[in-house]
């Protein structure tokens, strides 16, 4: 009902048509939330285009996990002023982590008035009933509530055909002294076990060839429920099909013995573990509110190797966490070259106002954490080199993503989520493929397509 008389208000509004232009800024959780926003936009009657010119809505999906993100969006609203100006009918909805804050509610509403809808998490169905209100009442909008339930239903435009985000759960629980996403994400949430089974199901019979679950810690999913991760991933993985199925992000507190042993005994799912670890000394994890020790993350690592002898491994690591010392960033290194990581994805710390660690003391200098994250990346890159060196001979399976018939390069990735490129004269994007790996680098591997499914 309201889809219907919002299209019909839009109807009068633009009669010639309308077009949409839609961008998410962050994870890939934003991204899935982005395919959503497209569905309901697009059962509004608005087609889509890449080119903020040629739009009569903009929708901004918004990041507030670092402040430099938000810095980053604030400039692209800017930006908009002179657009809107041009097209007084043009509406622009500003939504998503960053505008759940309510001082960057109160700085939109103050600074950018050419903004007409704010609005924040969980809350993508209210997208017609916002638009009516400010079509309606001639008001710019704010909302600041944080939805408390799954919204389940949602149409959705998926930006590939053979790849999917499928989120099982909404919120995170666990306070990280660093992390902004509890304030801003609300309380955990799981979806429904069925309702991700069926969506999956139905993602297999459609042609999608790699399915990846998100939350933002998919670990603790279905815990108030009494239907935990490895039931709903063991369900998932006896779906028929030839697919890859994954999962992030993993919180390594939550991870068990039962959930690697699911993932080593199955058909589907990729033999990678993404498990986020931030630091290598225990004081750091104490004070970044993490709940485990590096001994408990290490005997969850020499767990499942003994289960899986091809797992791979990718972490994230903050540097220069507040006062980290010379001994604390010696642990971080020392675990690195313990787990020897595939990959890393690493960064510098720096303050997120409204944490409990954007008010501890801190006389590390900028430059000492750029120093150290030198140091600590150019460890991991001979690492890599070195893991990827020892596939060079093996066949591995790949899905290819996308191709470049130009330079005949089909570019993917292979169950344990390491970049694969090989030189083809077909188009695989979308296709499984044994490939035989010729030569190793730190950030990629290339092979020869021997198979293509």
């Amino acid at each position: 009902m309201e889809v219907s008389l919002c299209s019909k208000e839009l109807d009068k509004l633009f009669p010639k048509g309308r077009k949409a232009y839609i961008h998410s800024f962050g994870c890939q959780q934003n991204v899935s939330d982005g395919e959503h926003i497209s569905g309901i936009v697009q059962a509004l009657g608005f087609s889509f285009t890449d080119e903020e010119d040629d739009a009569e809505l903009i929708i901004y999906n918004t990041c507030a996990v670092r402040e430099t993100a938000e810095t980053k969006v604030l400039g692209h609203i800017g930006a908009l002023k002179a657009l809107k100006q041009r097209k007084k009918n043009m509406l622009i909805i500003i939504c998503g982590c960053m505008t759940q804050r309510k001082e960057m509610q109160e700085r939109i509403k103050k600074s950018y008035p050419f903004v007409d809808i704010v609005f924040g998490t969980n809350n993508l169905k209210l997208i017609p009933r916002l638009i009516s209100r400010r079509l309606s009442e001639g008001k710019r909008i704010f909302h600041s509530d944080i939805g408390t339930q799954i919204e389940e239903g949602l149409p959705i435009v998926r930006e590939d055909s053979f790849k999917a985000y499928l989120p099982i759960m909404q919120g995170c629980d666990n306070f990280c002294s660093y992390c902004i996403v509890p304030y801003v994400k609300g309380r955990e949430m799981s979806r429904r076990p069925q309702d991700i089974i069926d969506e999956a199901e139905a993602l297999v019979k459609n042609g999608c060839r790699e399915i990846t679950l998100l939350g933002t810690n998919v670990n603790s999913y279905g815990k108030k429920e009494g239907y935990d991760f490895p039931k709903l991933l063991k369900a998932i993985d006896e779906l028929d099909g030839d697919f890859f199925l994954s999962f992030m992000t993993s919180h390594p507190k939550d991870c068990t013995k039962e959930l690697i042993d699911v993932v080593a005994q199955s058909r589907h799912i990729c033999h990678h573990l993404h498990l986020p670890v931030q630091s290598g000394s225990n004081e750091i994890l104490k004070r970044m509110n993490r709940s485990y020790t590096v001994e408990k993350y290490l005997s969850l690592i020499d767990y499942a190797r003994s289960k899986m002898a091809d797992v791979s491994f990718s972490s994230d690591i903050i540097v220069g966490f507040p006062n980290e010392s010379d001994k604390d960033f010696a642990d971080t290194l020392s675990l690195i070259e313990k787990v020897r990581y595939n990959a890393l994805f690493t960064f510098i710390y720096s303050k997120r106002s409204g944490t409990p660690a954007a008010i501890m003391e801190d006389e590390i200098t900028h430059r000492e954490k750029a120093v150290r994250m030198n140091r600590l990346l150019k460890i991991q890159q001979r690492i890599s080199h070195e893991l990827n060196s020892e596939k060079v001979g093996r066949q591995e399976k790949v899905l290819f993503d996308s191709y470049d018939s130009e330079n005949r390069l089909a570019v993917g990735r292979t169950g344990a989520n390491i970049l694969t490129l090989s030189q083809t004269d077909t188009d695989v994007t979308g296709k499984m493929c044994l490939v035989t790996i010729k030569e190793a680098m730190s950030a990629q591997i290339k092979g020869v397509i021997d198979i293509i499914y």
